[in-house]
């Protein structure tokens, strides 16, 4: 079933800040994923599951209060797959994060031609804040998401990927092509 207007489903781990409260005062929020919000992220990011998701978030007004960093460490043991043998990989994700946040009306307009600054980090591109609140929840899980592994393996087993040199008796095997100028010069070197 999709969401009425167009609207994206809730956040499986939301947790909503006002932005008026970190303009008023600088915050730390340290939040937890309940049993239920593991179990539903764990099947967006394809894991097996989560056991344990934790995050330190402090947020503070910046540019002249206008705009919000919010910066965090999150903690969180996970299960994935291996890619190879497809048996559960437990693996514990340790992950930085920054990001700002700035009213929608201080974002240029995502469909404009926009001119690319080098010197910007992701960092100080802002996302956009949404009724004036940003989701701390959401955000933590967008990074969890980063810094799970892309290509988990179980211990000791190795990928055998593909590999596109062929190999020497391969080589060696395929028959000599004959070169297509060699009847002229034979018939050349008869006359």
């Amino acid at each position: 079933m999709s969401p009425a207007n167009g609207a994206l489903p809730a956040p499986e781990f939301s947790r909503i800040v006002p932005a008026d409260a970190v303009r008023r005062a600088d915050m730390t929020e340290t939040i937890e994923a309940t049993e239920a919000e593991r179990k539903a992220l764990a099947e967006r990011l394809e894991l097996e599951a989560i056991g344990s998701l934790t995050a330190t978030v402090k947020l503070r007004a910046v540019r002249g209060g206008q705009m919000i960093r919010v910066s965090g460490q999150l903690e969180a043991d996970v299960v994935q797959t291996c890619v190879v043998t497809l048996e559960p990989v437990p693996a514990h994700v340790s992950e930085s994060f920054d990001a700002l946040f700035a009213p929608p009306s201080m974002i240029e307009d995502q469909g404009l031609e926009i001119d690319f600054d080098p010197s910007l980090s992701d960092e100080d591109i802002p996302e956009p804040m949404e009724n004036n609140r940003i989701d701390i929840g959401e955000l933590t899980a967008q990074h969890l998401s980063l810094g799970l592994d892309p290509y988990p393996h179980a211990e000791g087993v190795e990928f055998e990927g593909y590999d596109e040199e062929p190999a020497e008796e391969e080589v060696a095997q395929e028959p000599e092509k004959p070169n297509p100028f060699a009847v002229l010069q034979q018939l050349k070197s008869r006359n």
